[in-house]
C-alpha cells in the first residue's frame, strides 16, 4: 500500500453518516472524536442525496488529513476516488473487493465486512487488506448487522491471516477489551461515539481501553 502504516492505525475507527445527533453536525462530532483520539473515520451514508454526501465529504476528509486521521467511505467506490480517500469499505452485497481493486488500484486500502468464516475466507481471496468482523455483539446502529458473531469469530479468522481485523457491532468501553483480547487490531463503533453526551470524552476512554492492545 502507499499509505504509510495504515494497518498499524485502526485502533478506535468510527463510522458515522452526514446527519445531525443530539443538536451537534457531523463535522462538529468529527472533530471532537478526533480531538478524543479516533483514528479512523469511516463515512457510511445511505440516505442522503449523493450531492451533499460528497459536500461533506469533502470537509471531513480535509479534517482527517489535517490531524492524520484515516478516512475511509462505505460502499461507495466513486465517491472514494471523488473524494480522494484513504480506503473503502464494502460489504458482502455491494462491489467484490477484486473488482473494486481495478477501480482504485493501489493508490487505496479496501476492507470488506464478514459475519462468518465463509465469508472472510472470501474477501481474502480477493484480496481485502483488513476485515469489519461482526456484528459482535447485538446493535441497533445498523439494521442489517444480523444476529450476534460474538468475539469467537475474530479469534477464528486470526487463526487463518495476519491481515488487520477490526470488530463492529454493540461495541462499548465495557466489551472493547474482550474483542482485543480475541485478535482484533481495532473497534469500530457508531454510537458509543456518535450517541454519547460527549464525543470527545467517549473517544478519549475507548482509545484508553484498548490502548495495551495496539
Amino acid at each position: 500500500m502507499t499509505i504509510q502504516n495504515w494497518d498499524k492505525r485502526l485502533g478506535v475507527y468510527l463510522v458515522m453518516d452526514i446527519g445531525d445527533v443530539n443538536g451537534q453536525s457531523a463535522l462538529a462530532i468529527a472533530q471532537a472524536a478526533i480531538a478524543g483520539g479516533v483514528d479512523v473515520i469511516q463515512l457510511r451514508e445511505k440516505k442522503a442525496p449523493l450531492h451533499d454526501v460528497i459536500e461533506t465529504g469533502r470537509k471531513l476528509c480535509k479534517l482527517c488529513r489535517d490531524h492524520g486521521v484515516l478516512f475511509i467511505v462505505n460502499d461507495r467506490v466513486d465517491v472514494a476516488l471523488l473524494l480522494e480517500a484513504d480506503g473503502v469499505h464494502v460489504g458482502q452485497d455491494d462491489l467484490p473487493a477484486d473488482e473494486a481493486r481495478r477501480l482504485v488500484g493501489t493508490d487505496m486500502f479496501i476492507g470488506v465486512s464478514a459475519s462468518s468464516m465463509e465469508e472472510a475466507q472470501r474477501a481474502l481471496e480477493q484480496g481485502a487488506d483488513y476485515l469489519g468482523v461482526g456484528a459482535i455483539y447485538a446493535t441497533n446502529s445498523k439494521s442489517d448487522a444480523g444476529d450476534p458473531v460474538t468475539p469467537q469469530l475474530i479469534a477464528d479468522i486470526r487463526a487463518i491471516t495476519s491481515v488487520p481485523l477490526v470488530g463492529i457491532g454493540g461495541i462499548t468501553v465495557d466489551n472493547c477489551t474482550d474483542v482485543m483480547e480475541h485478535g482484533a487490531d481495532g473497534v469500530a463503533v457508531i454510537s458509543a461515539i456518535v450517541g454519547a453526551p460527549d464525543p470527545k470524552a467517549a473517544a478519549a476512554l475507548l482509545k484508553r481501553r484498548i490502548a495495551a492492545y495496539i
